[in-house]
């Protein structure tokens, strides 16, 4: 098996994982109401069309892969300022997250993350931006998903629903930041 072969395997894992994810986040932020749970979904996606295009990148010109990456870093951002405002929208509109069952999707969701990645190490000091950008993605998933265990965690002691609002933004915010991470990193090609 060649070294291509190898990235477009972990490229597959990767992207049905996400998928999958996409779909039980979905459920879990209609069930528990959560714009944290809602932003972890979409994140989900963002990534799963993220491991498609470094698929395709892969064994392609670095231009093509920095271009790859680049998509990556316009799906984070396109999700950070979605993210944000449906924030804005559930403090205009109200929301009564549940905290119990957002522990319960974000510990699903940190496990799957965690496992993907473990499988993406070798692509945190890698020269190919296209699988770099993935592994950076998948990254911030797992401080996603820690922050959202925690908002979960607290709503359910306090009951204090802002919490999941103030989560929310500020994973959008941290998601905007890490798109125009990977931009910054590719601006010289």
């Amino acid at each position: 098996m060649t070294n291509d072969d190898v990235d477009r395997k972990r490229m597959r894992i990767a992207l049905i994982a996400n998928i999958g994810m996409f779909f039980i986040g979905i459920v879990g932020w209609y069930i528990a109401d959560s714009t944290g749970l809602l932003a972890d979904a979409f994140d989900m996606l963002a990534d799963a069309s993220g491991y498609v295009v470094a698929m395709v990148a892969i064994g392609r010109s670095s231009q093509f892969q920095n271009n790859a990456a680049r998509w990556n870093g316009s799906m984070l951002i396109l999700l950070g300022v979605g993210v944000i405002g449906e924030v804005i929208h559930r403090v205009i509109s109200g929301s009564n997250p549940q905290g119990l069952v957002i522990i319960a999707f974000a510990l699903l969701s940190l496990a799957v993350n965690g496992g993907v990645l473990a499988m993406l190490a070798p692509y945190r000091n890698t020269e190919e931006m296209h699988l770099k950008a993935t592994w950076k993605d998948t990254r911030a998933d797992v401080l996603v998903n820690i922050s959202v265990l925690l908002s979960g965690t607290a709503i359910a002691i306090s009951g204090y629903r802002h919490i999941d609002l103030i989560v929310g933004f500020a994973i959008g915010l941290y998601v905007i930041k890490e798109g125009i991470e990977i931009f910054a990193e590719t601006n010289g090609d």
